[in-house]
């Protein structure tokens, strides 16, 4: 049983300035449909284009990254019904809310109880369901029990070059295709490096936003 936090523990500290949020309301343009999402709105002016030197004013799963809704986009498009797909740092879970609304099985997962919750709210908003975990990848056993999926979902979560080596780890032990969305930060470029020499991999771009299709194998 996991044990609560300490008062001054920082996801507490965190969650209880998230449960104080207030929320903005973006309509996206989707093929097959516009999308609402919710978005707290502290985080609404935060730019995604350099380097993230504001993470610790806020976290990653609140911004609305243009690779979410470039691989939403990209998502729209495909034959998904019946499909088992899982989305890793989900953040606000727009690629998770149009695979759902094409007709797949989707798990939304995050580092976040507060991204979950809101990647829920955000699926009501759009009349579709959507599951959701709090997954780290350093300990991904009961998501990989889960599986396996028929396609892996991850949109600009590369920001750091210790996460190149856990996500090359884990995406053979979830199983399908992995699309991946980067705006071209250093740790994705790294990442896609050392995924050329084990993986096939294809590249396209879309709103200036890279898609990468791989299919791992063990």
């Amino acid at each position: 049983m996991r044990l609560p936090p300490a008062p001054d523990h920082p996801e507490l500290r965190l969650r209880h300035a998230c449960s104080r949020l207030s929320y903005v309301s973006h309509r996206l343009t989707i093929p097959g449909g516009d999308l609402r999402v919710l978005q707290p709105s502290e985080a609404a002016e935060l730019p995604d284009d350099g380097p993230v030197e504001w993470a610790p004013l806020m976290p990653y799963w609140a911004v609305l990254w243009r690779s979410g809704v470039a691989l939403g986009r990209e998502l729209a498009n495909s034959r998904l019904v019946g499909l088992r797909v899982v989305e890793l740092g989900c953040g606000l879970g727009v690629p998770s809310v149009v695979a759902a609304r094409a007709g797949a099985e989707v798990l939304a997962t995050d580092g976040s109880d507060e991204a979950l919750e809101l990647v829920e709210r955000n699926a009501r908003e759009n009349g579709v369901e959507v599951a959701t975990a709090r997954v780290d990848w350093t300990a991904a056993d009961d998501l990989v029990a889960r599986g396996p999926f028929d396609l892996v979902l991850a949109a600009d979560v590369l920001y750091e070059r210790a996460s190149v080596a856990l996500l090359l780890s884990l995406l053979p032990r979830l199983g399908g295709e992995v699309w991946l969305a980067d705006p071209g930060r250093p740790a994705a470029e790294a990442f896609l490096e050392q995924a050329r020499r084990r993986w096939p991999l294809t590249e396209t771009v879309r709103d200036g936003v890279g898609i990468h299709r791989l299919r791992p194998a063990l």
